[in-house]
């Protein structure tokens, strides 16, 4: 299999530190990517680094009062039972960071037309409050930026993590020049869904077959209707049909072949695409770094 060796990676080191492993969100999952895709022949010359992140930077969309109690460990405890995630120092480290690389990625995709982060999808963090592992909403930021900047006329967010992404949809609500897609498990977290501009609620079970035609069928009219700037991809792998917290029937080979329907299609319409991991659980965390590599290994054999 060729890959091409000039794909733009995003990753910093700091994604991944000693966490508990038997938590169910797989921290070390963003070492292991950087490994898988090392070992793969994916990395050569072409991995860019974020700077390091601050509060500063997300009070474009998050409520600064919010920030820097989180930043500062001041959230109760009801706050941080509902984001889901230990605090420490670390975590808040590269929990500001990450927006910054899905932000580099973006700006890579308009410069080359593809961009893979190694991280990013934190799609349930809201305007105050965090939610589902979700401190900071990277989809929301990069898009934020991008148009504020006069960098992208308008950008489609398309969300195939198996959960809805409530979070980018409630801070997007009025951003006329960004359009949300969800297409995620209707009967899955979170139970309180939040609007996105087009939301595909998807039955327990849907199979490969099923996901793959509404996912080609959605993806195509919006190219066709909204003939955006920019993609975000949200490539999550917990539609897989093991994933712990999955409920849909995707096969691996379904997940491939998803990837590939995305990026290709986008290439087809000539529009830029930058692709975040997204979520994924699963005890064995190699493996789950294995899924998250697919959306990568289908970028570089474009």
């Amino acid at each position: 299999m060729t890959f091409n060796p000039n794909l733009p990676l995003v990753y910093h080191e700091n994604y991944s530190f000693s966490f508990d492993p038997q938590h169910r969100f797989v921290m070390s999952k963003f070492a292991r990517l950087y490994e898988q895709c090392l070992t793969k022949g994916l990395i050569r010359d072409n991995v860019y680094t974020p700077k390091l992140g601050t509060p500063d930077h997300l009070e474009l969309i998050h409520c600064d009062n919010y920030l820097w109690d989180l930043w500062h460990n001041r959230l109760c405890p009801k706050a941080m039972r509902r984001i889901g995630l230990p605090w420490s120092e670390q975590l808040m480290v590269r929990t500001f960071t990450a927006p910054l690389g899905t932000l580099k990625a973006a700006k890579l995709a308009l410069k080359h037309g593809i961009a893979c982060h190694l991280a990013g999808g934190t799609h349930h963090a809201h305007y105050d409050f965090g939610s589902g592992y979700c401190m900071v909403n990277d989809l929301a930021f990069s898009a934020t930026t991008l148009i504020n900047e006069g960098l992208a006329r308008n950008i489609l967010i398309f969300d195939l993590d198996v959960h809805q992404g409530d979070g980018t949809a409630a801070l997007l609500k009025h951003n006329p020049y960004v359009f949300t897609c969800s297409i995620h498990c209707e009967k899955n977290f979170p139970f309180r869904k939040h609007d996105s501009d087009l939301d595909i609620g998807l039955d327990n079970h849907t199979s490969d077959s099923v996901y793959l035609a509404k996912v080609e069928e959605v993806l195509t009219g919006l190219l066709q209707d909204l003939t955006p700037s920019l993609v975000l991809y949200d490539a999550g792998v917990d539609v897989w049909e093991h994933d712990s917290l999955g409920k849909l029937n995707i096969s691996w080979q379904g997940l491939a072949k998803r990837d590939a329907l995305v990026l290709k299609t986008c290439q087809q319409y000539g529009v830029p695409v930058a692709t975040v991991i997204g979520g994924g659980y699963d005890k064995d965390h190699q493996r789950l770094a294995q899924r998250h590599s697919i959306v990568i290994e289908q970028a570089a054999q474009l």
